[in-house]
C-alpha cells in the first residue's frame, strides 16, 4: 500500500426542489443497505459520473450546453440520469418544444429507459436519439462542490446541482426500489428534526447544503442566489476528538461558519455535538 489518499471520484448530485408552504421541499432517497456508500442516509439523488455521460453525441442534445466545457457538461448530464433513474423525474422536453415531457409521455419513457440506464443496458445518448428528447441542463445551477475527506477509503469529488422540479412531475417522483428503499419530499426544518429525534441519518454535507437552501424561500429564488455566488469548493480537514471530530471548511464556502464539532461516524451520520 503507498499510505496516499485514494483518488476521488467525480461525482454529480441533484437538489431537486419544489416549493411548499413551509419553505422549499426538496426530493431526497434512502440509500438501500447493500449500497456501499451512505448505506440507510437520507441523500439527494446523484452518483459517480459514467463514460457514457462523456458521450459527444449529448452536447447536440442538451440545451444550453454551448459555453459548457466537455466535464461540466458530463456532470450535468449524470444529474439528468441520475433524477431519472432514482426519481423517475426526467429534465427534459421534446427537441424544440419548451414545456417538459408530461407524466404520460414520462411513463412511457419510465418503461422504456428507466432500468435499461439503471442496469448499464442503455444510454442517456441512445435514449434522446431515440425519442428525440433535448435534456434540460440549461435549468440546472451549480449550487456546492465538496471533496471527500484524505482519511476516507472512498471518495467523491461531489458537484452539487440545484433545479425545480417539473411541475407535471412534482406529484410523481418515486425512489427506484433497487438501489433505494425510500423516499420523500422534506424542508429543511423537517430534516433537521427527523435526525435529531434519530428518525433520519444524515451525512454531512447534505446537512448543511439543506440549511443554505432553506435561506431563500422558493426554489426560484434560491436558484437567482446560486447562480451570482461563487462555489467555493470544500475539502474538509478532519481532527478526531473525543465523542467524534471537529470539521474545518472554508468559511468562503458560505455555510455560515467554518468550525463545526460533529457526532456521528466518519461516512455516516453527523449531526452537531
Amino acid at each position: 500500500m503507498s499510505g496516499l489518499p485514494a483518488q476521488p471520484r467525480l461525482a454529480a448530485t441533484l437538489m431537486l426542489g419544489r416549493d411548499a408552504p413551509g419553505g422549499i421541499e426538496v426530493f431526497m432517497v434512502v440509500r438501500h443497505h447493500r449500497i456501499d456508500f451512505a448505506t440507510g442516509a437520507l441523500v439527494f439523488p446523484g452518483g459517480k459520473v459514467e463514460e457514457a455521460d462523456r458521450d459527444s453525441r449529448l452536447r447536440a442534445r442538451c440545451r444550453g450546453s454551448e459555453a459548457l466545457s466537455d466535464a461540466a457538461l458530463a456532470i450535468r448530464t449524470a444529474c439528468v440520469r441520475e433524477a431519472f433513474e432514482e426519481a423517475g423525474v426526467l429534465l427534459a422536453r421534446e427537441r424544440g418544444n419548451e414545456d417538459f415531457v408530461g407524466q404520460d409521455r414520462l411513463a412511457a419513457l419510465q418503461e422504456r429507459w428507466r432500468y435499461a440506464l439503471e442496469q448499464d443496458r442503455a444510454t442517456m445518448a441512445e435514449m434522446a436519439a431515440a425519442e428525440d428528447l433535448e435534456f434540460a441542463t440549461d435549468t440546472l445551477t451549480r449550487f456546492a462542490h465538496w471533496v471527500t475527506p484524505e482519511h476516507m477509503p472512498k471518495r467523491f469529488d461531489t458537484h452539487f446541482y440545484l433545479a425545480e422540479a417539473p411541475a407535471a412531475q412534482k406529484h410523481t417522483a418515486a425512489h427506484d426500489g433497487r438501489e433505494s428503499v425510500d423516499s420523500i419530499w422534506i424542508s429543511w426544518e423537517a430534516l433537521r428534526q427527523g435526525q435529531a429525534d434519530g428518525r433520519y441519518t444524515v451525512l454531512f454535507p447534505t446537512r448543511l447544503n439543506m440549511e443554505k437552501l432553506a435561506r431563500s424561500r422558493t426554489v426560484a429564488e434560491a436558484c437567482r442566489t446560486a447562480a451570482t455566488t461563487a462555489v467555493v469548493p470544500v475539502l474538509p480537514e478532519v481532527e478526531f476528538v473525543d465523542g467524534g471530530r471537529i470539521m474545518r471548511i472554508p468559511e468562503a464556502a458560505g455555510y455560515g461558519r467554518s468550525e463545526f464539532h460533529i457526532q456521528g461516524t466518519p461516512g455516516g451520520d453527523a449531526r452537531p455535538a
